[in-house]
């Protein structure tokens, strides 16, 4: 049953009019319910939730921009969508798992800290290597909170021209300061790279510094999210300007036997050695693991069949190994840390 205060809460967004509000406290109830144990209502709860999005957009605070179609020059720097993704639906690991769900405690909460002079988690940097569920957190986020996720499209962003890439930020962060957002960018070492390495181009020095002032000084109610495969090369400066950096590793024993009971779904055999797959699907990311099982599923519905065999599971992990080694050849790197050090 909903807490007193996520009832209050529910009734005064209902009278402010506050949809955004309402769907966002909803959003706790089903989380309460889900901890409790009540699992059929909780995906209740989530759904007719989902579903009053979808029959309607949400009001944000601040001027709007219309969902799919910003307007001006910004319809070409920033893509929207509502995403239905849920941290729920993710498989992580313990540590990162606990440091979305505090990000989401203080959004959730984020006029009561604002009361003491405090402000919410809110900028984050993603680190780790691809695959490793960097752009599912950001839809997951967006969801989670029942705000839009805006994708900075970076190849409209950076131009050749001296000030023009630093014009155009400065629109992107004109708009998240207009309408709460989840504003997620992606590959963000393309303008986050250290100064002063040999590949160093002007213009994006620029960019960088740019970039640097325009973070420290938004205080926006926004989520600013920026992911990267490659945290060895950032410039130091950018790590002490936001409020978490969350470390993405490759998925764990406990990890992959999750996600490959969840994504076998019905197709999963009676019997199967999870032991063996495990140790076939060692280094291999989370996407890696997901595009294996799908294939292995596609086999089974072409050949009328019921189930995945535990074989062709094997043979399909070990396919996406081979493919995966020659494409990164796996190496790990080292994270910069707040005071120029690196750490393992």
């Amino acid at each position: 049953m909903a807490s007193a205060e996520q009832l209050k809460a529910l009734l005064k967004s209902h009278m402010n009019g506050d949809d955004s509000q309402f769907l966002s406290v909803a959003m706790q109830v089903a989380a309460h319910e889900a901890k409790l144990g009540h699992g059929k209502l909780a995906e209740e709860l989530r759904d007719m939730v989902d579903a009053a999005k979808a029959r309607r957009p949400i009001a944000q605070p601040g001027k709007l921009v219309q969902l799919g179609q910003p307007r001006g020059e910004l319809a070409t720097l920033l893509s929207a969508s509502y995403p239905a993704t849920r941290v729920v639906d993710m498989v992580l690991d313990h540590s990162v798992e606990n440091q979305l769900h505090r990000i989401l405690r203080e959004q959730r909460q984020f006029a009561k800290i604002r009361e003491h002079g405090l402000s919410p988690r809110r900028k984050l940097l993603l680190v780790g290597p691809p695959g490793s569920g960097k752009t599912m957190t950001a839809s997951a986020l967006a969801g989670e909170l029942g705000v839009p996720l805006f994708l900075v499209r970076l190849d409209a962003l950076i131009t050749k021209f001296m000030g023009e890439t630093a014009a155009k930020l400065r629109q992107v962060f004109d708009a998240i300061a207009d309408v709460r957002g989840v504003y997620f960018f992606d590959e963000f070492d393309a303008i986050g790279s250290q100064r002063g390495l040999a590949n160093d181009v002007g213009e994006i020095r620029r960019v960088l510094n740019s970039f640097l002032q325009m973070i420290e000084h938004d205080h926006s109610s926004s989520l600013i999210i920026a992911a990267t495969n490659h945290p060895e090369i950032l410039d130091y400066a950018l790590f002490r300007r936001f409020d978490d950096v969350i470390e993405y590793k490759l998925p764990g024993q406990e990890q992959v036997i999750t996600l490959l009971n969840r994504r076998l779904g019905k197709f999963k055999p009676k019997k199967f050695n999870l032991k063996r797959a495990v140790g076939e699907a060692e280094m291999l990311s989370y996407a890696e693991l997901c595009r294996a099982v799908d294939e292995s599923i596609k086999e089974v519905i072409l050949h009328d069949g019921s189930a995945v065999s535990e074989g062709s599971l094997i043979s399909m992990l070990h396919e996406r190994k081979l493919i995966s080694a020659k494409l990164t050849g796996n190496q790990h790197k080292e994270l910069p840390t707040n005071d120029g050090t690196a750490k393992r």
